[in-house]
């Protein structure tokens, strides 16, 4: 039998971000969703969303033993995977990420750029849908009378980037957040005025993401 290795499996980068400073409410809502270490804020975290999904296994391993970062999340779903490292240092973040990249054969100009589905502002919101949003949350609560931004986008890891830049923008609650499938999901409460300081901040972050044309159907 030939011992010959077979050829590395042809890997699609889908996303890939340095988060720099991991804001309190997106840290924490990813830790409660974490089966790894769990991030603190202020931490760096790189992420990465890659299909075949099952190629996270190998690229997280190359990340573990290069570099001192702790792993937050190995995901595989039907067609993506998506891989998480962070650390107190973010130049060991960063080199976990430029290691990730080179194992995989991809550079960062080969991703998708985000695409936005949705992005839309609801003000006022009435107390009985406030307490159906609050049923499936994943972080804080939504009161009646808030205004709520909601975000659809594509590929899913770009919610990461989202949340984290309105955090940085504005005092708003983080109510929920979907960071991997086949879209992205964010929701965002807070006065009107947060709200639209916030929902400027994540189409600004957004738009300025170089890679690849994205018709939204990837």
């Amino acid at each position: 039998m030939s011992t010959k290795p077979r050829s590395a499996t042809a890997i699609e980068l889908r996303g890939s971000l340095v988060l720099d400073q991991l804001q309190p409410q997106l840290a924490a809502v990813v830790a409660v969703k974490s089966d790894g270490f769990f991030p603190v804020p202020g931490e760096s975290a790189f992420w990465l969303e890659v299909r075949p999904g099952i190629t996270v296994n190998r690229l997280l391993d190359v990340a573990l033993k290069a570099c001192d970062v702790r792993p937050g999340a190995l995901i595989t779903e039907r067609s993506f995977g998506l891989l998480e490292v962070h650390s107190k240092d973010q130049g060991q973040v960063r080199e976990a990420g430029r290691q990730i990249l080179a194992a995989a054969g991809v550079s960062q100009d080969e991703q998708l750029a985000p695409h936005l589905l949705t992005s839309e502002i609801v003000r006022q919101i009435d107390a009985h849908q406030a307490a159906l949003l609050n049923r499936n949350r994943d972080g804080m609560l939504i009161l009646e009378g808030d205004t709520l931004y909601t975000l659809e986008v594509n590929p899913a890891v770009w919610a990461l980037l989202a949340a984290n830049e309105a955090e940085k923008a504005a005092p708003i609650r983080l109510v929920g957040l979907d960071n991997h499938g086949a879209v992205g999901r964010v929701r965002l409460a807070g006065t009107d005025a947060a709200i639209d300081v916030a929902a400027r901040a994540v189409e600004q972050t957004l738009a300025s993401v170089v890679g690849r044309a994205n018709s939204g159907n990837a």
